[in-house]
């Protein structure tokens, strides 16, 4: 028997700290229910799993079909703990988005490598009901290695932790312009550092708008106090241009520095997505509007997904593209040329990152080829393209095939040993995907911790859910 003045305190503390309790043991415990009375329908009646929510509310640009698989609601929103010691946070997965089984990359993935190489254990509700604790070096290390790029396929995520690192107040950006697509190739690899292993020279976050194939302005920032004697740029603010088109401005200015505040720097391509929203709206950096209408800007993706119908579906690969591509930085030339020719869409976007090899049968993605491994290194320099908005030919009324274009960017993407992100559209056959991946290892785990029966298989999770080569067959004639 438990004394009655233990569970007095017992009882205390539990309504003192009812949040708590509600985040780290209700919640968890209820999705664990759901998914242990899945398993006691009858093998004829289980629908494959996936979460609830709804494809409008999710960052991907894809519409997989929930409406046929057996949904699990996971409601979980939560900072769990941050450990100063360890430099560590534990987070739910709704903090992170998506980004830990589907990945991330960002302006300081050159230093950080892809999100998943911050993270040091998932936690993870498998097919039968069981919560697992995966990390690179316990029984569950294969699980760990393949849980990256997964897509829920595997299990169903319920808490992570991630390394963290401390920071400053603002970034000071240097604006670099550059002529002469040799030079500005050049010049990300060499701040990247592609050629050699010194990071405590490198700067903290390296960005690549390249506005023609001659012209781009590359961008060095580095964690920073404020300094009186340099211009602070709120960038994210309502009634300010929009970033891209700031960046733009440094063609003619030459070199300069500003301070941007941190937040804003993060959020710095958000009222614009990029420069998506010019397309939907041709004069959204005009002053007059900006300082009027500017504050209602950027419409939620969420929305605009939600209102999405078979033909808005169509269009968003017929008519735009909006493909982010991980390639070796040292192909930088050949991806720009080629993506010139197939979308003739400028800006174009690049981010360097490192890709690590971590050895054989390691997740989804191949080994980076040796031939692009930093001296000395176990990684090499990729970097991500990104690609976004109206190509050429549609906006000029042309015949334009947008499936025959991505299929030979993707082609490319193969023979140089790269990878799609898949959250976007993909235009791969079955075989072809697994030519891009590795899915040796992924097998293996989906079989030993049945996710096979129970869990879409990760190609059907990411394709698209309409017959994309017909529709772009019909769009080309």
């Amino acid at each position: 028997m438990i004394p009655d003045s233990i569970k007095d305190r017992l009882i205390l503390w539990l309504e003192e700290h009812r949040s708590f309790v509600v985040a780290v043991f209700c919640l968890p415990a209820s999705f664990l229910f759901t998914v242990q009375q899945w398993n006691k329908l009858p093998a004829r009646d289980r629908r494959l799993l996936c979460t609830s929510r709804p494809n409008w509310l999710s960052l991907s640009t894809t519409f997989f079909q929930k409406h046929l698989h057996h949904r699990v609601p996971i409601p979980l929103y939560d900072i769990l703990e941050l450990n100063e010691q360890a430099m560590t946070v534990r987070v739910e997965p709704m903090c992170t988005i998506g980004l830990a089984f589907g990945t991330g990359m960002s302006t300081h993935s050159h230093k950080a490598g892809l999100y998943h190489e911050t993270i040091t254990s998932y936690e993870v509700v498998i097919a039968d009901g069981s919560l697992v604790t995966a990390t690179a070096d316990n029984e569950h290390s294969d699980l760990f290695k393949a849980l990256p790029w997964c897509h829920g396929s595997l299990g169903f995520l319920v808490a992570l932790t991630l390394k963290i690192v401390k920071i400053k107040p603002y970034i000071k950006i240097k604006y670099l312009p550059v002529k002469g697509q040799k030079n500005y190739c050049d010049m990300i690899r060499e701040v990247s550092g592609t050629y050699e292993e010194k990071p405590q020279v490198f700067p903290d976050y390296i960005e690549g708008t390249i506005y023609s194939k001659d012209e781009a302005v590359i961008m060095t920032g580095d964690y920073s106090e404020y300094d009186p004697n340099i211009s602070v740029n709120h960038c994210s603010r309502w009634y300010k241009p929009w970033f891209y088109k700031h960046v733009e401005t440094f063609l003619n200015k030459g070199e300069t520095v500003e301070l941007i505040p941190l937040r804003d720097y993060l959020l710095r391509h958000n009222r614009a997505i990029f420069w998506v929203v010019e397309d939907m709206l041709s004069f959204g950096n005009d002053t007059l509007f900006r300082y009027i209408f500017g504050w209602l800007l950027p419409p939620k993706p969420a929305f605009l997904k939600f209102t999405t119908t078979p033909g808005v579906r169509a269009y968003t690969f017929t008519k735009q593209v909006f493909q982010d591509i991980v390639l070796p930085i040292k192909e930088l030339e050949k991806q720009i040329e080629i993506a010139s020719q197939l979308f003739e869409k400028f800006p174009l976007l690049v981010y360097p990152c490192k890709i690590i090899d971590h050895g054989p049968s390691s997740g989804q993605l191949k080994r980076p080829d040796a031939k692009y491994l930093v001296p000395g290194t176990n990684y090499a320099m990729y970097n991500d393209l990104g690609v976004y908005g109206v190509p050429g030919r549609v906006k000029e009324k042309k015949s334009y095939n947008p499936v025959a274009a991505m299929r030979k960017m993707e082609e490319f993407t193969r023979e140089v040993g790269g990878y799609s992100f898949l959250y976007a559209d993909i235009f791969m056959t079955r075989a072809e995907f697994e030519e891009m991946f590795d899915l040796s290892l992924y097998e293996v785990v989906r079989n030993k911790y049945k996710a096979e029966g129970a869990f879409p298989h990760l190609y059907d999770k990411v394709k698209p859910e309409i017959d994309v080569f017909s529709i772009g067959e019909e769009n080309a004639t």
